[in-house]
């Protein structure tokens, strides 16, 4: 996580294999092996064949480049230049970080990996690295992170603020994000300042890492390995979500959840333990529907005999 503590393995392995945990390839890129890099562009030649009408295309995103972070570069500038911020100069923007950071390096890898094991839609790792904005926004924002911390803050905001306009997906350039994570769709993510994510955690659409209110310092979460925060979940505050948890999709957080728990609801509530080590990778959404269908069979229950339903007292109480 180019220079954050959130390490992840000794060394620069080239990429992560498997869907229940990462396994590392003994390989440097030093070494000119890059079987992600390899995987891409012969897959690129094989759709310019299907389809020529998207040769240009598939040649000036992948084919003409020399290795992966070229080839990102060369995506990220041209989807994110505007009229006064030209692709040129974004273009050496990432190039200058990303040429030469060897934990962006690993950390594109990771990632890209995670789409394509956890994301069904990813059909390819041509296509993430071609089409899918949460990769381009997390890519991006790995980017201005390390703008940030050279203390070009200035020119990290701007990235920030480019990124969110365009993909619709609004991180600080402050916050550290680990590997191997997975940026589902992404529409109207939003994660604050002090967040911190760990490692292998996938995050759904309309999920907030926010704070809660003006309060200044450290005041937003902090995201453990292998968590799975579901669409449209809300983390509230400097709390911690433990490695391995589960937050149900819709959830309001604003307390601490305990590892390899599932808490669901507004506000969240403790569903159950898991014995899954890293919920994020076999990315199970329904985990809590029996919860929640206990839940509605007691409320039909409790309407067809002329009771109300008190979610907070867990009783009904006559409307008498």
């Amino acid at each position: 996580m180019d220079g954050d503590e959130l390490p992840f393995e000794m060394g620069i392995a080239v990429y992560a294999k498997g869907t229940n945990k990462f396994e590392f390839d003994p390989v440097l890129l030093d070494s000119g092996y890059d079987p992600i890099w390899d995987a891409i562009r012969e897959e690129a030649k094989l759709e310019a064949e299907k389809e020529p009408i998207l040769s240009s295309f598939l040649y000036a995103g992948i084919l003409a480049h020399e290795c992966l972070e070229q080839a990102l570069g060369f995506v990220l500038a041209n989807r994110l230049q505007n009229p006064t911020l030209l692709a040129t100069q974004l273009l050496d923007i990432f190039n200058g970080v990303m040429m030469h950071d060897k934990g962006i390096h690993r950390s594109i890898r990771h990632d890209i990996q995670a789409f394509k094991d956890r994301d069904p839609a990813c059909l390819s790792y041509s296509s993430a690295i071609l089409h899918l904005k949460g990769y381009h926004a997390l890519q991006a924002h790995r980017v201005a992170h390390k703008l940030w911390n050279q203390g070009r803050t200035l020119l990290a905001l701007a990235l920030q603020s480019r990124i969110s306009e365009v993909f619709g997906i609004d991180i600080h350039p402050a916050a550290k994000i680990g590997e191997g994570i997975l940026l589902d769709h992404g529409t109207g993510v939003v994660i604050g300042e002090t967040a911190v994510i760990g490692n292998r955690v996938s995050i759904l659409h309309g999920v907030t890492l926010g704070g809660t209110g003006k309060e200044t310092g450290d005041r937003h979460p902090k995201i453990g390995e292998g968590a799975l925060l579901g669409a449209c979940v809300t983390v509230l505050g400097n709390i911690s979500i433990g490695a391995g948890a589960m937050v149900a999709a819709g959830s309001l957080v604003l307390k601490d959840v305990p590892p390899h728990s599932v808490v669901a609801g507004n506000p969240a509530k403790l569903i159950r333990v898991i014995d899954e080590q890293d919920p994020s990778l076999a990315m199970k959404y329904d985990a809590a529907k029996e919860f929640f269908r206990h839940v509605a069979d007691g409320y039909k229950a409790a309407i067809s005999n002329g009771q109300s339903v008190s979610s907070e007292k867990g009783h009904t109480n006559s409307t008498t």
